[in-house]
């Protein structure tokens, strides 16, 4: 059993690891692949846009725990956005999409490196999922860009 602190360095080093395991995988895509539908349908390019998207909401989100503790986390559906002709998920370059993504989880990261152990408790209320607190925060956008990961090197 970990104590909240040993929790928080190992959310840390887990949220960095994963990352760089997104990244490693983005790595891989040639370009020449990166419309190509996977088998769920979406292609590198719309997975690339999606977490960009997702992890400057995370960040926003991780920013309402910490500092309004008790506050609403509003959803999005993730589908709406992917096919928004505006949003550009088929046709942006994913370059900007690449920087917000390593940016949003630069600055998510150190907050988190910043945490203080009783802070683990602190919620809100999620508008699709209920009750939302930073340890179920961890263990979304830890596991989040890991699952796309996936999804990218898988045919």
């Amino acid at each position: 059993y970990l104590s909240n602190k040993q929790e928080l360095i190992k959310f840390a080093a887990d949220y960095e690891a994963a990352t760089n395991v997104f990244l490693a995988a983005v790595s891989k895509i040639q370009s020449s692949d990166l419309d190509k539908p996977k088998q769920d349908g979406w292609n590198a390019r719309q997975v690339i846009h999606h977490l960009a998207d997702s992890e400057s909401q995370s960040c926003a989100r991780l920013k309402r725990l910490v500092a309004e503790p008790g506050t609403t986390i509003q959803g999005y559906d993730e589908n709406k956005w992917a096919q928004s002709a505006t949003l550009g998920y088929l046709v942006l370059p994913i370059e900007n999409s690449l920087e917000l993504f390593k940016s949003s989880r630069a600055a998510s990261l150190e907050i988190i490196k910043r945490l203080k152990p009783e802070q683990l408790s602190n919620s809100g209320t999620h508008t699709e999922s209920g009750a939302y607190d930073l340890r179920k925060w961890f263990s979304s956008y830890i596991n989040h860009p890991k699952d796309h990961a996936n999804q990218l090197l898988a045919d």
